[in-house]
This record gives C-alpha cells, structure tokens and sequence, in this order.
C-alpha cells in the first residue's frame, strides 16, 4: 500500500496567442515538461505505468486563447503557494503565465466535475460590427425556443446552453460577452453560437475568460 503524503494544488493560467494552436495533449505534455524544468517534485500514479498526476480542465479548442485555464498537480512535498509559483515563473513561456496558485484539500471534487459554465469574450470581424442587423440576429436567437445544431454527427438543441449572450460596442471593435453551461452531457460552443448567428467562426477571436465553478 502506497502511503506517501501528497499535496493538492490547483493553478490558474493564461493561454496566448503564440500557443493557441497546441492541444489538450500536448499541452499536459508541456505542463509536464515545465515541472520538471523547474525541479517541482511531481506525484505520479500507480501501476505499471506511472505518470505525473495532472488534471487539466475543460479542454480549449485549437486557435482560441484564454485567461482562466485550470490545473490541478500533485506534488510530493509541500510547497508555499508563492514560492511555487516563482520556480515556475522562472521557467515559464510568456504565452502560458501562471496567474493564481492554491493548495487544495485533498478531497476536493475533481476539476472536471466542478466547472459548471464557461464565459467567453468573442471579438467579431469588422464587417459584423453594424448594430442594428446584429442586435436583430441576436434578439432572434435568444426568443427561440429551440436552436437545432450537429456535432459529430448528432443533432443537439443548443439554445439551453446558452445562459446569455450580450453585445459589447464599449470597446473597438466590437464583441460578445457569452455564457455557456459545461457538463458532462453538455457542453455549449462559442463557435456553434456563431454559426447560429450567420458569423464565420474563423474571422472571429475566441478567447475565453472565466470557468465557473460549482460551489
């Protein structure tokens, strides 16, 4: 029976431009990669093959960025939250800064099951930025009853994923403010929201900037 003592941590990160195109894998690869860089003593599981006990959260799609990443590691040593975070400062790319670091009870509930809705920031291509026939589109989406997608195949309604959508001209050019829920059987899209709104994806920003978490 294995009795070493571990330690819970959860880390809050940006992802940047220049890593927007690394994926879910890749990126826990990474995160390995920068641990061990930083001579952080990593746990790992058991079996006969063991590996660094790491938790990411909700994956991000390819070519989005984000303020709000979750990670959650498990050391073998106690380390101060501010102390952890400079040994991985130091290593860090700029694209992926460390920007809240906590230790955790080891029973908390896993990251996966805690995040309940996610929020993005979707910065529209300049031809969207007309107020009048946006606002009429989105006005439209958020009366309907039902909103009929395919993902992989299948037909889901994504209009219950939706918790709101907002326009934002505050600020050039202009956006989105939209909350989606996250779950294990559903999950909303920012891009499929785009699509129901006659808005290319691909000449959007997609950058999401908060996971909200069950209590």
């Amino acid at each position: 029976m294995n009795t070493t003592t571990v330690f819970r941590y959860r880390i809050q990160y940006g992802k940047g431009v220049d890593v927007r195109f690394i994926g879910h894998l890749d990126l826990q690869r990474t995160w390995e990669r920068i641990f061990r860089r930083a001579a952080i003593p990593l746990a790992f599981t058991q079996g006969f093959h063991p590996h660094p006990r790491l938790n990411l959260g909700l994956a991000l799609a390819l070519g989005w960025t984000s303020e709000c990443e979750l990670l959650d590691v498990w050391l073998t040593e106690e380390i101060p939250p501010e102390l952890l975070q400079e040994r991985l400062d130091a290593v860090l790319p700029p694209a992926l800064p460390v920007l809240n670091l906590t230790l955790l009870p080891l029973s908390a509930p896993k990251l996966q099951k805690q995040i309940r809705a996610v929020t993005y920031r979707v910065t529209l291509p300049a031809e969207e930025d007309t107020t009048a026939p946006l606002r009429e589109r989105i006005d439209q989406l958020l009366a309907a009853e039902s909103v009929q997608r395919e993902r992989r195949g299948k037909a889901y309604d994504l209009r219950p994923l939706m918790l709101s959508l907002e326009y934002d001209r505050k600020d050039q050019p202009a956006a989105l403010l939209v909350t989606l829920t996250a779950g294990p059987s559903a999950t909303g899209r920012p891009d499929e929201v785009l699509l129901a709104l006659s808005i290319d994806p691909l000449a959007a920003e997609i950058h999401r900037t908060a996971l909200i978490l069950n209590e």
